[in-house]
């Protein structure tokens, strides 16, 4: 069987590294292409992902970044689609809610290639949010549709969607069991940055909703610069923009280079609260036993919310200085893998590839 893998931006790297890893291991029954379109292009945000996560090498790199959604979707189509031609593969995977996601689905449905979609069944219910769109439209295209999580697998149903889904488990914890060892022996972010376990905050942002508004991202500044630790926040290419056309400088944040997945493993293990609008990174630190803050009024992990290990505040800064309180005294003792699976999720889709089918 020959699988087509469209991926562009980080979180995809860690699903497929899983993926990956696990079609190594089904013995030649299974052969994969890897297309990255290029919509993470900054090599801290896409090559050494593939080189921490020894991900095979992408046979094609498409280059296509930048623009509006629908301009970067648009500008994928035609390659994305040649190179389905090309390859005439068994089945296209896609991962998880990117416009790359949206584009290879798109491209492989209008020339009758089944597609494979993992981390199918997400719903945030905010249409507002462009991913929301996109895991919508990849889930009603898809043909094999692999859920994290049963909440996953529900959502589907709602929809009407009830044929080839399969409860698998999460990947991202697949990958955070497997690299979590390996960052404890390969990443110095700990010693480089001189923090210590448990006394710092690690936080993200990145959604355009905060990090394209500087009024939005001030406030968001300012109320982490009060937090009763030292705060360190990797910064993306979209949030660094407005901080220097904003002239916003934090006074306390430790501001630094987007961080690897090694290295930003080893923070989320070793931190005291995590602070984020990442839907990846607030399983991440479910994983590591780590207090979440999500900056974002909803979640599409809301079982995190429901068993007491996420609080959404938004971008309210008396919330986030309530959730820190929280978060500073809350028993950790319920974090883990029990939410997304036992870390054989990309076997478990591996093995559903290769059940016989009937035409």
């Amino acid at each position: 069987m020959k699988v087509l893998t469209v991926v562009g931006a980080r979180p995809q790297f860690i699903k497929v590294a899983a993926v990956s890893h696990a079609i190594e291991k089904a013995a030649g029954r299974v052969t994969e292409v890897i297309v990255h379109t290029g919509q993470h292009f900054d090599a801290n945000m896409s090559a050494v992902f593939f080189e921490e996560l020894a991900i095979p090498e992408p046979k094609y790199n498409l280059g296509i970044s930048g623009g509006t959604h629908g301009e970067m979707t648009g500008r994928m189509l035609a390659p994305v689609e040649k190179v389905i031609l090309d390859e005439r593969p068994d089945l296209v995977m896609i991962h998880g809610d990117t416009n790359s996601t949206l584009a290879a689905s798109l491209a492989a449905v209008k020339i009758h290639v089944p597609i494979g979609h993992v981390e199918a069944g997400l719903r945030s219910y905010n249409r507002r949010i462009p991913e929301e769109v996109n895991r919508v439209v990849a889930d009603h295209l898809s043909n094999l549709l692999f859920c994290p999580t049963p909440v996953a697998v529900e959502n589907l149903a709602k929809e009407g969607i009830v044929k080839g889904v399969f409860m698998t488990g999460d990947v991202m914890y697949d990958s955070a069991i497997h690299y979590r060892r390996v960052a404890e022996q390969r990443s110095d972010a700990m010693k480089r940055l001189g923090l210590a376990k448990g006394e710092f905050y690690l936080a993200t942002i990145h959604r355009p909703d905060n990090a394209s508004d500087v009024d939005r991202l001030r406030g968001l500044l300012d109320v982490l610069d009060e937090a009763p630790r030292p705060v360190v926040l990797p910064v993306h290419p979209r949030t660094r923009k407005t901080l220097e056309e904003g002239g916003l400088k934090p006074k306390r944040i430790r501001m630094t280079e987007p961080a690897s997945y090694l290295d930003m493993l080893l923070l989320e293990n070793n931190a005291r609260v995590i602070v984020t609008d990442s839907g990846g990174v607030q399983k991440e630190a479910y994983f590591a036993g780590v207090p979440c803050i999500t900056l974002r009024p909803e979640t599409e992990w809301v079982e995190l919310v429901e068993a007491g290990w996420n609080r959404l505040v938004g971008h309210d800064a008396a919330a986030i200085r309530r959730a820190i309180e929280w978060a500073e005294t809350m028993d950790r003792s319920s974090g883990g893998r029990s939410l997304y699976g036992d870390g054989h999720a990309a076997e478990r889709i591996v093995a559903i590839l290769l059940e016989p089918r009937g035409g």
